[in-house]
């Protein structure tokens, strides 16, 4: 049988797994807004890219930087 501070402690630690999948998630869905944000902001900028696919995009971007 599980005795009282085991128990608390098994609790602690779900409570922190809890709370590390919450940061996680908090974390992913700020990336993808800040993806999309900035692809909006391509678009924006370059209104051509939204016929290009993604390696033509890629292509294009790096063609740029050289």
């Amino acid at each position: 049988m599980i005795n009282f501070t085991e128990k608390e402690f098994i609790q602690a630690k779900h409570r922190l797994e809890e709370a590390q999948a919450r940061s996680r998630e908090k974390e992913r869905k700020a990336r993808t807004r800040r993806l999309i944000q900035e692809g909006a902001v391509l678009e924006k900028a370059i209104p051509q890219v939204r016929k290009m696919s993604l390696e033509q995009l890629e292509d294009y971007l790096c063609s740029l930087i050289k």
